[in-house]
């Protein structure tokens, strides 16, 4: 059976009282990222019973042809209400706690009356004055609707009465009960039902939330005249990362992820800024502490003279669609299958701001002021980041196009160089390890002037990222420690790609330095042959098809060491503590910090465990003709390695794969669109609807539920091959089964909105 990794990197927009709908839509890719965890957990695991929407996933994977797909959610982005939900679920990912404990906590706490602050209300006449001027600025198209809502809810008049009765220039909601919330949250999740991780334990995860510092950090610039000048950076990213270590899985300390969540949510003029001190008393009042208080501080806000006067706003005031931080973290991911990479963006209200007045219109005074302080830099569309995506995949399919052109030139090379040799014997340790060598020579000297120039980008990279790990591990400036290692790798002369070329070559300080150190690019020789080995699997017939899937999987199970060397290089393994020691003195001592660096990595061991493991693949039942089209992938690497390396040295990421983008909104779900749906209660009142009614934050979280599992099995089912795909008549059963089952669990909890619950009853029995 083919195996695959369909992987989520989520973006979780802003949306204030939204943050219900999307914690509906995240629960769902929680049970799905279960129910893909139950199938794959060894036998034997502890696991807690599987209910309503998790079955229905798990039936579906089970149910796929011939694939056997593991579903899994690796990086969260977030910002504003989408941060709130993205920290939740990330915490629930990777610890395995509990986000069905915290149904009542959103229902019943994201209230008005319950985050109003209590010292900033004022006298019931004091502001109904300012009621008229809020109906005027919101835009005409909402204008009857929320009148509407206001004359037929009694609930929602009377909390908003007391929203707007709140001393005026001052925020209305209380950032103390707010943190309160999110603690209470976390507390809940982590006494509720337990799963093993959602994440493995060889597979790093990493959260990112965004928020805006009100007086930014001093950010020193050099520019030609003047050399220096300083300006203030307001643009921050909390971020958490989860490395795959294989340790017990842990997301970070929860006043840490309290922190992140409150800071990320401070939408300007509804809740104070976020400072630490806030948390400090929380923690108090409650008996707790915050170990990790410094070593947070120093992470989050380094270099700060008073982290204590920092004042941290919604990050959604300047980046709403958290995309970059993502998109960095892409670089390296192990892998143990053929992966189906999808960013996923959740956006609860898109277009939210499309103004219905005519082009002629000219906006009015306080509406101008309003759209340009808050709406526009919030609905700003993604097309930078869909570029940015788009340019990834542009260039995959261009770089594809080059390697399949140069492969009969580097098949003549080989078949010159190495001949008949390469058909008739199979590879052992040591032809492999010669034929190697003998290629790499080749390939420096067919390439000519080419060489010199990809030698000294590979030494380049090389070298900075030396430094870039050596200063992260030693909590040393990266500018002076890559000044330092420059000047010692250039004294010792090892940055001299030409001294290649020459008949002791391959013992030259250059290339010793290479194999000392250039973990990628073994890691992009392993990628080049398990994509050749996909080329090979098209057309192939089905006993060709296994053998090859079984040299694909252990090709992956080669590659992932290789992609953890340098988090293992900072693991707690005695000769990683002397990495650390001598990379705090790589500075002044550049020489001894490289070799302790070249001891943790050990890539000499790597490199004779992987030629061992490949040297087994090889010779495990394939065909001779087809051995030998592999063998030749892999020796002939440094060849399209020469050509392509430049074209690629500027992104993290594996240029050769393409990346899909997928979104998840109201707008994209007509399942059961006769029954409502489209439209969030939650995005009245300028999108605070949901903060005054009960009956509204159901209605929402429902529909996030529902939303949430008819897009996911769209994506699931999106990973299949085209002729292995159910008719949509199949389709939309799978996607009333999970309806129903989402149905049948909330009933009994959401009992304000009965007649949202006969709408879908009855359209799922037409």
């Amino acid at each position: 059976m083919q195996t695959k990794e369909l992987r989520l990197a989520l973006v979780c927009y802003g949306g204030v009282s939204l943050a219900v709908y999307m914690h509906g839509l995240t629960k769902e890719v929680w049970k799905l990222c279960r129910a893909s965890m139950r199938r794959h957990a060894p036998p034997g695991t502890e696991l807690p019973p599987a209910r309503d929407s998790e079955i229905v996933y798990q039936a579906l994977l089970d149910s796929l042809p011939g694939l056997d797909l593991r579903v899994m959610c690796d990086i969260v982005a977030g910002a504003s209400a989408g941060g709130i939900n993205g920290v939740l679920l990330a915490r629930a990912l990777v610890e395995g706690h509990d986000l069905d404990a915290i149904r009542s906590l959103w229902l019943a706490g994201a209230d008005s009356d319950v985050l109003l602050d209590r010292k900033a209300a004022s006298r019931p006449l004091s502001k109904l004055w300012a009621i008229p001027l809020v109906w005027w600025v919101r835009r005409r198209g909402l204008e009857d609707e929320d009148k509407a809502e206001v004359a037929a809810h009694g609930e929602v008049k009377a909390k908003l009465s007391r929203f707007m009765r709140s001393r005026w220039f001052k925020p209305p909601f209380s950032g103390p009960a707010f943190a309160g919330l999110l603690a209470d949250a976390f507390a809940a999740m982590e006494k509720g039902e337990r799963s093993p991780p959602l994440v493995p334990a060889l597979h790093p995860f990493d959260l990112f939330v965004t928020v805006t510092d009100y007086h930014g950090a001093p950010q020193r610039l050099r520019l030609n005249t003047p050399e220096e000048v300083t300006e203030p950076e307001h643009r921050l990213v909390i971020g958490f990362t989860c490395p795959g270590d294989g340790a017990e899985r842990h997301m970070g300390p929860t006043p840490d992820l309290v922190f992140a969540a409150r800071a990320t949510a401070s939408f300007p003029g509804a809740f104070p800024p976020a400072r630490l001190s806030e948390i400090d008393a929380l923690l108090a009042a409650r008996g707790d502490d915050w170990p990790g208080r410094q070593a947070f501080i120093n992470r989050v806000l380094p270099g700060r003279a008073n982290p204590e006067s920092v004042d941290l706003i919604d990050g959604a005031v300047l980046d709403n669609r958290p995309f970059g931080p993502a998109l960095a973290a892409l670089g390296k991911r192990p892998a143990t299958r053929e992966v189906d990479r999808r960013f996923v963006y959740l956006d609860p209200k898109p277009g939210m701001h499309d103004d219905g007045d005519s082009p002629s219109h000219v906006p009015g005074f306080f509406a101008t002021i309003l759209r340009s302080l808050a709406d526009i830099p919030r609905q700003q569309p993604i097309r930078d980041s869909l570029g940015a995506i788009e340019a990834i995949s542009a260039r995959a399919r261009r770089l594809r196009h080059i390697v399949i052109g140069m492969m009969p030139q580097v098949d003549a090379a080989i078949d010159a160089a190495i001949g008949m040799r390469l058909l008739l014997f199979s590879p052992s340790i040591e032809r492999l390890a010669a034929w190697r060598s003998k290629m790499n020579s080749e390939a420096a000297k067919a390439t000519g002037f080419a060489y010199g120039a990809y030698g000294r980008l590979k030494f380049a990279m090389v070298a900075e990222n030396l430094a870039e790990r050596l200063a992260g591990l030693g909590g040393q400036d990266v500018g002076q420690v890559r000044a330092s290692l420059w000047r010692h790798l250039n004294a010792a002369g090892l940055n001299q790609p030409e001294s290649a070329l020459g008949k002791a070559g391959a013992a030259s300080p250059y290339v010793l330095f290479l194999r000392q150190y250039d973990v990628e690019f073994r890691i992009r020789r392993l990628r080049f042959l398990i994509r050749r080995v996909n080329m090979e699997m098209t057309g192939a017939d089905e006993a060709t098809s296994q053998a090859l899937g079984r040299v694909k999987a252990g090709l992956y199970a080669i590659l992932s060491p290789h992609l953890m060397c340098w988090p293992n290089a900072g693991s707690d393994r005695t000769e990683a503590a002397a990495a650390r020691a001598a990379a705090a003195n790589a500075i002044a001592d550049p020489a001894s910090a490289l070799a302790a660096m070249a001891t943790a990595l050990d890539l000499k061991a790597l490199d004779a465990r992987s030629d061992a493991e490949l040297v087994a693949l090889l010779a495990s039942g394939l065909h001779r003709r087809l051995r030998r089209d592999l063998v030749a992938a892999y020796l002939g690497f440094p060849f399209f390695d020469i050509a392509i390396l430049p074209l690629i040295a500027d992104g993290n990421v594996d240029e050769l794969d393409e990346i899909k983008v997928d979104r998840i909104s109201p707008e994209d779900c007509s399942e059961l669109a006769a029954a409502g749906g489209q439209r969030l209660k939650g995005a009245l009142f300028n999108a605070f609807g949901a903060f005054f009614s009960r009956a509204y934050r159901e209605h929402d979280y429902l529909w996030g539920r529902l939303h949430g599992a008819e897009r996911l099995i769209d994506l699931v089912i999106s990973s299949l091959p085209m002729k292995a795909r159910p008719t949509e008549k199949e389709l939309g059963e799978i996607r009333r089964a999970a309806f129903r089952a989402i149905l049948a669990a909330e009933k009994a909890h959401l009992v304000d909105i009965p007649d949202t619950f006969a709408a879908l009853e009855a359209a799922l029995a037409e």
